[in-house]
């Protein structure tokens, strides 16, 4: 039995939910762990951020989200609306505000509650069969990594793990 671990880093907009296509990414890291048959697990650290196996929709918005993340972040609004005011949520309390101001991080940037809520939703990781090196993805998977955060840009890891022979 092997194990392999590899990150990569994306980059959010911090303007709406970003979506990044991470497929081949995730495929090269495969390739380069030598397992064959087994599983891999992409998973996020980051509790604002969703990793979701969905089919391209080709199809984009003016913004540049394919269709079926657009219409994604559209039922997510219903849901669980954009945190727009403080007060809007009980989370962040005063506690949570000044632990964030400790780590360097203001107000605004702590009023992201939707997408701790839409990440606690969807959730954070995925697993994949492998199968002959092949991520088992169907005719039209693709690995998505989603940050909600929209309260600025960050930089994000994608973590990936194979386990396997």
């Amino acid at each position: 039995m092997k194990v392999y671990r590899e990150s990569f880093e994306v980059q959010s907009t911090g303007i709406r939910p970003t979506f990044h296509t991470v497929t081949g990414k995730v495929q090269e890291i495969v390739e380069k762990s030598g397992v064959k048959d087994g599983i891999c697990v992409v998973y996020s650290h980051h509790t604002t951020c969703s990793v979701m196996i969905q089919e391209c929709s080709f199809d984009t918005t003016y913004t540049g989200l394919e269709y079926l993340q657009q219409d994604l972040w559209d039922v997510m609004e219903k849901i669980i609306p954009t945190c727009r005011v403080e007060g809007q949520y009980m989370h962040p309390g005063p506690k949570l505000t000044e632990f964030s101001k400790e780590h360097g991080e203001d107000k605004p940037e702590t009023l992201n509650t939707d997408g701790h809520l839409r990440s606690a939703l969807l959730g954070r990781s995925e697993t994949v069969v492998l199968a002959d090196g092949k991520l088992d993805l169907g005719s039209f998977g693709h690995i998505y990594f989603v940050d909600f955060d929209q309260t600025r840009a960050r930089t994000r890891q994608v973590q990936v793990q194979i386990i396997g022979e």
